[in-house]
């Protein structure tokens, strides 16, 4: 009898520590997830984060931008430079590897900081530019050239974000990107060519043209030739990040 007694507080116990266990779900490890607000500049994306463990995570990201005219453009350009551009448009694609440091709940919950590497690739479409060349006589001719080229960076970031998830089930995320920045190199190649042969004299207009835009966070050379002329890319690359991702966890 008094081993029964004794059976029947473990019997109990185990009872309710497997109540218990089945109350708290198993973690699910998988979020796939979109960046809603990338979508107001022609940004397809999708990224797929996995829990490696309650505080630490790995999101992977790729995006596409539809080839349309250049963001914000009037940001790095004066009215003046952008007139000299004519039915210019660009695309471009990125790749994103984000380690994910959870310092909340974790298992993809709460506040997180992440190290990113990102690499990304801008290309034009075959755009038109003109150039108002002024002869030794003072008079001005506007000389057009065709232009087309791609160019690519490689950088590392740090971002700042928090993750909910917005219903009882669990399944329904939002991933806020609060801030993120990241900075590099990048290397590219654009040319511009024209049906006119270019003196010596034009070459150096052209030159003196395309230098004094002073694009910001762009180092560039420019070399000119009877053809038109050659811009090399070659110097830093740096991008920021912020946005609203909608998500499924399983």
């Amino acid at each position: 009898m008094k081993k029964y007694l004794i059976l029947i507080p473990c019997f109990l116990f185990s009872a309710v520590e497997a109540q218990e266990t089945a109350a708290v779900p198993s973690e699910r490890m998988n979020i796939i997830k979109t960046n809603v607000t990338a979508y107001a500049f022609r940004n397809i994306n999708l990224s797929y984060e996995r829990a490696i463990n309650q505080w630490f995570s790995v999101n992977v990201g790729f995006g596409t931008m539809t080839e349309g005219k250049v963001p914000f453009i009037n940001a790095f350009l004066n009215d003046e430079d952008e007139k000299k551009f004519q039915n210019l448009r660009i695309k471009a694609t990125n790749f994103t590897i984000e380690p994910r440091f959870y310092i909340g709940k974790g298992y993809g919950k709460g506040f997180y900081f992440a190290p990113y590497y990102r690499y990304s690739k801008v290309s034009s479409n075959t755009f038109d530019f003109y150039y108002d060349y002024t002869a030794v006589n003072a008079a001005t001719y506007q000389i057009p050239l065709k232009g087309t080229g791609s160019t690519n960076g490689n950088s590392g970031g740090l971002m700042v974000g928090v993750q909910f998830f917005l219903t009882r089930s669990q399944n329904l995320v939002l991933d806020f990107w609060i801030a993120g920045a990241h900075y590099g190199s990048g290397k590219g190649d654009f040319t511009m060519t024209s049906d006119y042969v270019l003196t010596p004299e034009m070459q150096a207009q052209l030159k003196q043209e395309i230098e004094k835009m002073d694009i910001p966070f762009v180092d560039y050379t420019v070399e000119t030739n009877a053809n038109g002329a050659r811009i090399k890319i070659d110097g830093p690359w740096a991008g920021f990040r912020s946005g609203l991702s909608l998500g499924y966890r399983f």
